[in-house]
């Protein structure tokens, strides 16, 4: 196929699992070479807490973050080298931690920047982390004024009708409550987090990580990068980079926005690349995590365009047919 307006998607915490990698690991070269510099960089085998996980820790955020960073930029090198590098992305955006990968991949930060930079990211998040998120069935408009009630921040817009709330366990309950009982229809889903991320509850953790982020050298991407904070694309400045990044830990993830940015931008294929989504260990049984998500937002606007995931031996393989058609 011929796609000139391609998008590389990232997804966020909550992908990982148990075995993530190893099957690319076991057969690429290139997946290899990946492991092992996230590995140098950060001091521990990402190799083996990703396929093995002997501790209990990729859960954990400080070691959750890195491990998606690795596996899906893994994920891309393998598409490159399957593709000889001529798929070219218009644009990269991710979703949370995803945007990370997609500043990696555009040449804005090094891996090893990158993979540091999360794992601060990712132990800072669960130092501070106290509270917790819920996805609600629900358009932004009507969300709103409900988290108000029971002091709880919206932290993310998924979908046109499932946006994302944070706060006390027991101040979530109670809005858990107040929606079944004023929207019976919908539904009030706890998300597995170690705290109300992208709300109030961050912003301490933002303060401290940005000594790190102003610590780090960014260069201007290579290609568009769209930011969680605003929906639209970074500026290429260091600086304003920095500034999307520090309060984009405790402001809500525009991912709709992302998402119209790329509508209106054309862009004609959308390649998600890293994690997984399923109970099985098996990298090969691995539902990509932001499919359902792209594809209903295109659905809602009438927009058609082509999606592929990469995230496994398999899909990693059919996508690159399916480019060199």
């Amino acid at each position: 196929m011929s796609a000139e307006k391609v998008m590389f998607v990232f997804p966020g915490q909550g992908s990982q699992y148990r075995g993530m990698g190893s099957d690319i690991h076991a057969e690429f070269p290139a997946a290899r070479e990946v492991y092992a510099e996230s590995s140098e960089a950060l001091g521990y085998d990402m190799a083996q807490l990703s396929f093995e996980d002997p501790e209990g820790q990729i859960g954990l955020t400080r070691f959750t973050q890195p491990a998606l960073l690795t596996h899906s930029v893994a994920c891309v090198r393998v598409f490159e080298s399957l593709t000889g590098g001529s798929v070219r992305p218009l644009m990269a955006a991710g979703h949370s931690l995803g945007e990370y990968t997609a500043l990696v991949v555009a040449g804005s930060l090094s891996l090893a920047d990158g993979l540091k930079l999360v794992q601060k990211r990712g132990e800072l998040m669960g130092e501070h982390g106290d509270g917790g998120m819920m996805a609600l069935t629900l358009d932004l408009e009507t969300t709103r004024p409900i988290a108000d009630r029971f002091f709880c921040q919206v932290g993310g817009c998924n979908l046109p009708e499932q946006t994302v709330v944070g706060g006390r366990e027991e101040d979530l309950d109670a809005l858990a409550a107040f929606v079944m009982e004023h929207h019976p229809r919908k539904r009030a889903v706890p998300l597995a987090t170690e705290g109300a991320f992208h709300t109030y509850f961050m912003v301490k953790a933002a303060q401290l990580f940005r000594e790190v982020l102003d610590a780090t050298d960014f260069q201007p991407p290579a290609g568009q990068v769209l930011a969680n904070y605003t929906g639209n694309v970074h500026d290429p400045d260091a600086e304003a980079i920095r500034s999307r990044l520090f309060f984009q830990l405790f402001s809500p993830v525009k991912w709709v926005g992302c998402l119209r940015t790329a509508m209106e931008q054309g862009v004609d294929t959308f390649i998600e690349f890293g994690g997984g989504l399923g109970g099985s260990e098996d990298p090969a049984e691995k539902r990509p995590n932001l499919e359902s998500i792209i594809k209903k937002t295109l659905r809602s606007r009438q927009y058609e365009a082509d999606y592929f995931a990469a995230i496994n031996c398999a899909t990693l393989h059919a996508a690159a047919e399916a480019f060199s058609a």
